[in-house]
């Protein structure tokens, strides 16, 4: 008999996981608490329109190690379009005007240079830095499979960023700017307001517009939702089962070794192997109650930062609205939308470019802001309802202020909480992606695997610091590996 596997959470990360081991011979179930696969990889359906709630791109889409995964896992075929957009984002503030951020990095230095030329040299070095670091690439297996070969492979492959990585990979932000010595006002207002905040990984903002650059990082035409669904179809199309509306409650644990989970209907599921796609925090310090942890764990869970929680408010209008670009962030410090006073303004998607998102002739525009989950953790009944009210009302007054008479158009508006985020995914603290990545722990990863616990394996988006899609889609790959290696079963992909 072959020998079986339980996962918990049917996000992205448990339905690669999933689709691995059922193409490694093993008879997996995933136990998902939502009515939908696909964690926050998802969307809403409202009188016709589609509210999208995550992707905006997808690294991996042209090209690498995330694109097999794609691949394999079905994300990616023949009838996928992938949409490369022009504008990454265009940027705008009440004072200094527009900011806009391509997506090819010539055509940015371009930009750049002829908005502050007096800064050309050093515009030339951070697009030089950025255009370096594109030619960085994940590792394909996790840390325990690589050979010497592998290492040998990236190291020679990253010789023209080692520079790069010994100089910057512990800078913020501010310190790689402030050592361009940039000049010009107006460009270091723009760099500073949006990448400046917290410590933020500079290394990450080199290497952020590298997927782009390389059209590597594309939209899939239909969003989340379509996604999602497609790796369930997959999963389940290789004999894998997937339970809807069953939460796990406990990973039950024998001798050290996992056995199964108990879910919250008090059914027992035994196992011969237990993987935790679900939350981090739940998964570590509820299901294992704290029992196994490692100094690292506690360390990140700790004292590494967290993503603010975003709420999102999205418009359904009867009205075509095409702005010509797709992402617009809107620098307005110190503006207030319900309870929460915004320290980094707010996006404005407009879906237009997607036309599976409304009705023909229809729009949907969607606000997004970031929001402290200690305004959120306690707000309950009467006074969260009363909240998402308010926040309904300033951020129909925000797309009036933008689209004058758009009101008028509105035919449904939703809202989206961190507590909206908490209920459907059990992610801690509303921290939609994660560790936040930072100049201290941009270079770490989380073990897979807990001290003291066998026959056990984490994957999801809080073992890298960053989060996202693809680490995420990899580690569930990376798990079925690792049962792969500990049964001395040949890995297939």
């Amino acid at each position: 008999m072959n020998k079986k596997v339980v996962i918990i959470g049917g996000g992205v990360s448990g339905l690669s996981a999933g689709i691995y081991c059922q193409l490694n011979g093993f008879d997996t179930e995933i136990f998902e608490m939502n009515n939908l696969p696909g964690g926050q990889c998802t969307a809403w359906d409202r009188k016709g329109y589609r509210f999208d709630y995550c992707l905006h791109w997808l690294v991996g889409t042209a090209s690498g190690p995330f694109h097999s995964i794609w691949k394999t896992t079905g994300v990616l075929n023949e009838n996928i379009k992938v949409i490369n957009q022009a504008i990454h984002t265009k940027i705008v503030d009440e004072k200094e005007g527009e900011f806009i951020i391509y997506s090819d990095i010539i055509r940015w230095e371009k930009y750049l240079i002829e908005m502050a030329p007096e800064d050309s040299v050093a515009i030339k070095k951070m697009c030089s830095d950025m255009q370096k670091t594109s030619r960085l690439q994940p590792f394909a297996n996790p840390a325990e499979l690589r050979s010497v070969s592998d290492y040998l492979t990236s190291f020679l492959k990253i010789i023209p960023t080692l520079s790069i990585l010994i100089k910057y990979g512990k800078k913020t932000c501010n310190e790689y700017f402030k050592g361009l010595k940039l000049t010009n006002k107006r460009l270091i207002f723009f760099l500073q307001s949006i990448f400046g905040e917290n410590d933020f990984s500079a290394l990450v903002f080199l290497m952020m517009l590298g997927w782009f650059h390389q059209k590597n990082a594309g939209y899939l035409l239909g969003g989340s939702l379509p996604l999602s669904i497609r790796m369930a179809e997959k999963f389940k199309s290789l004999g894998g089962t997937l339970y809807l509306v069953k939460k796990v409650d406990k990973i039950i644990v024998n001798n050290g070794i996992a056995k199964g989970v108990l879910l919250h209907d008090g059914e027992i599921i035994d196992a011969d192997y237990v993987i935790s796609a679900a939350d981090g925090y739940a998964t570590i310090f509820k299901m294992l109650e704290g029992k196994y942890q490692s100094e690292q764990i506690k360390t990140a869970y700790s004292t590494w930062p967290l993503f603010t929680p975003i709420v999102q408010v999205s418009f359904g209008i009867d009205k075509e609205i095409n702005s010509g670009v797709a992402n617009q962030t809107i620098l307005s410090n110190g503006l207030r939308i319900g309870k929460t006073v915004l320290k980094n303004g707010y996006s404005l998607m407009n879906y237009s470019f997607d036309a599976t998102m409304a009705p023909k002739g229809k729009t949907v525009l969607v606000i997004r802001f970031e929001s402290p989950w200690s305004l959120w953790e306690d707000l309950i009944g009467e006074d969260y309802k009363a909240e998402k009210r308010q926040i309904e009302n300033d951020a129909l007054a925000l797309l009036e202020e933008k689209y004058p008479g758009v009101s008028a158009f509105v035919e449904k508006i939703d809202v989206a909480t961190p507590k909206t985020t908490v209920r459907y995914t059990g992610v801690w603290k509303g921290a939609y992606e994660g560790f936040l990545p930072s100049s201290t722990n941009i270079s770490k990863t989380i073990k897979m695997t807990l001290p003291g616990l066998d026959n056990f394996y984490m994957c999801g988006q809080w073992l890298f610091p960053g989060g996202g899609l693809p680490p995420a889609a990899q580690s569930g790959k990376w798990a079925a590996q690792l049962i792969c290696k500990k049964e001395r079963k040949e890995f297939v992909e």
